[in-house]
């Protein structure tokens, strides 16, 4: 799961990032029980919820015009991009009609999609992502290629990992919707308030890793999601 250093990119082969690969690198079992429990888990949840996802994909279909999953290019390890997974929440090309980002009353969610969101279920899809490799159930949330652009040198380091559905982060800015609605330019607010503030939680996470750890969290979203 852990890169070899000398195939990481420029950005990242820094003493800021350094200083995370040294902490990550003496945690290989830590690490080997992340990638077992991501195969053997996504594997036995594609199953047992295949018929929900049918009835979601069915639901989206009649819901608006569209395809049922929304792809988009996202950034995981090493600043690799791949394809995100995910059940269609907005109307068709949204990307074109607004930001990248998503704010709370947002017009181009459709009926289908407030409720996906509301309970996460849109990110289902993303168990396909986890089970390639390109994803781990617990880890940085994926960012588009643009946002990652803007990282610090220090940020560069949550791409030691795999992206995750779920981390500490996206707990505490589980509402990031709304905390945006109110922003005039809902892209420079994101990037220069809200991306440093989920990125205290996703570093400190790597600073602290332990496979037990990643059990909590997603403890936690179950509950935050509940609530």
């Amino acid at each position: 799961m852990l890169k070899k250093w000398e195939i990481l990119p420029d950005t990242m082969r820094t003493p800021e990032v350094a200083q995370y690969y040294e902490i990550l690198q003496h945690k290989p079992l830590g690490l080997f029980c992340k990638r077992l429990f991501d195969i053997l888990v996504s594997l036995i949840l594609l199953v047992l919820l295949s018929p929900v996802m049918l009835i979601i994909s069915i639901w989206i279909k009649s819901d608006s015009k569209g395809p049922v999953m929304f792809r988009q290019t996202r950034v995981t390890t090493a600043g690799k991009e791949f394809r995100i997974f995910k059940f269609r929440t907005m109307v068709t090309d949204a990307e074109k009609l607004g930001t990248q980002v998503t704010v709370g009353k947002d017009p181009r969610i459709t009926r289908s999609g407030h409720f996906l969101r509301k309970f996460r279920l849109d990110e289902l899809p993303q168990l396909l992502n986890v089970l390639a490799g390109d994803m781990s159930f617990v880890g940085t949330r994926p960012e588009v290629p643009r946002y990652v652009e803007k990282y610090t040198p220090e940020m560069w380091a949550t791409l030691l990992l795999p992206a995750g559905i779920t981390s500490e982060a996206s707990i505490k800015y589980k509402d990031e919707d709304k905390l945006l609605e109110a922003a005039e330019d809902v892209d420079q607010v994101y990037v220069e308030q809200v991306l440093p503030g989920k990125m205290k939680y996703n570093l400190d996470y790597i600073r602290k890793f332990h496979f037990l750890g990643d059990i909590r969290i997603m403890i936690q979203t179950v509950f935050a999601v509940l609530r």
